[in-house]
């Protein structure tokens, strides 16, 4: 059991916000055309800026290389609020904008956010660990396990695997293949996907040259593959999270006590579109991203979840297994 927030809020709150948590998840059209804007036109106008700077010095790439895959990461926010039906009231709206994007974040829109779902509905549930989540093994699991399983998990686990080389594996490779559990609807959006990505490499091509968007597509989709995966370990992945089994999970419980509170710079928390208000998103997945900081000010049961600070997230990355005796995660030492 988290005592995080045991200790600290009553559950009455937690049950009397999500009643009337309506009025936060109506989206405002105007505010998702605005966030359409000021992170779309910049993404194509960085794009822009770097086939120029190539002429002109690499100190300027560089940086521009570091805005527009920050920029990339605030598509993908958007991408993932319209699979929730968030961003527009119309959900054709929300297909549309969400399937363009995942394009351009090189993630087919059908098949993502269908294991993103279910994630929703599993988070924190020892039973149900496998589907849009981080390989997680329980500290029994691990060792009732093969050397070589182990071995397996460990380098799974370790950070150059999980951010260098995942970065590039998920969004290369893993999604532009379908899965034998799809729909066809969803196989059919993996492969309508991947066409557009190649008349997208097709068209860069001609008109900045193979290997100069080659390269630029590369570095900026690493650089924020990178960063969303990062995101995405820190939000179930941290030193007060809790799992349970099967009897003792509930959506909300472990909406609040499975997800975190990332507190970034008001810069970071823009570009990674108020994602660091997990344990809000959890709770009512409804609520477009641009109302979360409103939610965490109107609402005083939110503040007393402990944030996760950028020290703390770094003390993330040696938990590794679930301990069940000791109702925590831990790192391969403390075995």
């Amino acid at each position: 059991m988290n005592t995080r927030q045991k200790e600290t809020t009553p559950t009455n709150p937690w049950q009397s916000f999500i009643k009337n948590s309506a009025s936060y998840q109506k989206p405002d059209s105007l505010k998702s055309v605005w966030q359409i804007i000021n992170t779309f036109i910049p993404y194509v106008g960085v794009w822009v800026l770097l086939v120029y700077s190539l002429s002109v010095s690499l100190w300027l790439t560089a940086p521009l290389l570091i805005i527009a895959a920050g920029l990339l990461v605030r598509l993908f926010i958007i991408f993932h609020d319209c699979g929730h039906g968030s961003f527009f009231k119309s959900q054709k709206a929300n297909r549309y904008v969400g399937m363009l994007f995942g394009i351009l974040a090189f993630t087919p829109y059908d098949k993502w956010h269908s294991m993103h779902m279910k994630h929703h509905a599993t988070v924190g549930n020892l039973d149900k660990r496998g589907v849009g989540d981080v390989w997680t093994m329980t500290k029994e699991e691990y060792l009732a396990s093969s050397k070589k399983k182990r071995l397996y998990y460990r380098l799974y686990r370790h950070p150059i695997t999980m951010f260098g080389i995942g970065s590039l594996y998920v969004f290369l490779i893993q999604n532009r293949f379908t899965k034998d559990w799809m729909t066809q609807k969803q196989k059919n959006n993996v492969y309508v996907t991947n066409i557009a990505l190649v008349l997208l490499f097709v068209v860069m091509s001609f008109a900045i040259g193979f290997f100069t968007y080659l390269i630029l597509q590369l570095i900026i989709i690493y650089l924020a593959g990178m960063a969303g995966l990062w995101l995405f370990y820190l939000q179930h992945q941290y030193e007060d999270v809790s799992w349970v089994r099967s009897n003792d999970w509930t959506y909300t419980k472990l909406a609040l006590e499975g997800s975190s509170f990332v507190k970034f710079p008001k810069l970071l928390q823009w570009f990674s579109g108020n994602i660091g208000f997990h344990h809000i998103h959890h709770i009512n997945a409804r609520i477009p991203n641009y109302n979360l900081p409103k939610v965490y000010a109107e609402n005083k049961i939110f503040r007393a979840v402990k944030p996760v600070t950028f020290r703390a997230s770094l003390r993330t990355m040696r938990l590794r297994l679930w301990d069940e005796k000791l109702q925590k995660l831990i790192g391969f030492e403390e075995i």
